[in-house]
């Protein structure tokens, strides 16, 4: 439905702008196909957040992982309902988990640890982790990308351990655990994504050959 609704507009478009090439087109049509997808996929996630009575600690997960999530990438589900249902994990199931687990102190100092260290590898590895649609291409962005990957992820785990709140320091980390888990090659291999970089690194040696 929403494919086709942005295919409809696309076409309308390419047809009052002939200036419009098909890679233009293209770019056009996936801005169109996240901008329409994204509003019933929000009222759906908020409708069922609401329903789970964990509405506000979804919108504080949303927050408070908004910015290593920005900057880090990671995987994108290929279809609409894909993506709410891995949204949907993604930050009510989060909320859910914060709420009703209860972390020892020493508990959660020994995870902290250890999602920080998988987490600086795999930033080092796969971050920023873009994908065909939407591939970062400039080396300057991707080494700013990278560092304020290390910075995001370091700063949430750190004042995850300082707040007495424990379902927010909960949500801090199992939401910093949960998008670097996004970022690896076995989550693009499960979502049948491609690093949009790597693929265009391997055409450009494939052009020079």
């Amino acid at each position: 439905m929403v494919e086709t609704i942005c295919n409809k507009l696309t076409l309308r478009i390419k047809n009052k702008m002939p200036e419009i090439d098909d890679e233009r087109a293209e770019i056009i049509n996936y801005g169109l196909q996240l901008l329409i997808g994204e509003i019933p996929k929000t009222l759906i996630i908020i409708a069922l957040a609401w329903i789970l009575g964990v509405l506000e600690l979804t919108i504080l997960t949303l927050i408070l992982i908004l910015p290593y999530r920005t900057v880090s990438g990671g995987v994108h589900l290929k279809t609409h309902i894909g993506c709410i249902v891995a949204t949907s994990l993604f930050y009510i199931g989060n909320a859910l988990l914060s709420k009703y687990l209860l972390l020892s102190k020493m508990a959660q100092y020994s995870i902290t640890a250890i999602v920080w260290v998988f987490s600086m590898i795999m930033i080092k590895w796969y971050a920023p982790a873009d994908t065909e649609d939407v591939p970062i291409l400039r080396k300057k962005e991707r080494k700013i990308k990278k560092i304020l990957s290390y910075i995001f992820m370091t700063v949430t785990l750190l004042i995850s351990l300082f707040i007495k709140n424990t379902v927010v320091s909960n949500i801090m980390l199992f939401g910093t655990l949960l998008q670097t888990i996004a970022i690896t090659r076995f989550m693009y291999k499960l979502a049948g994504n491609k690093y949009g970089y790597e693929e265009y690194m391997k055409k450009q040696a494939i052009e020079k050959n």
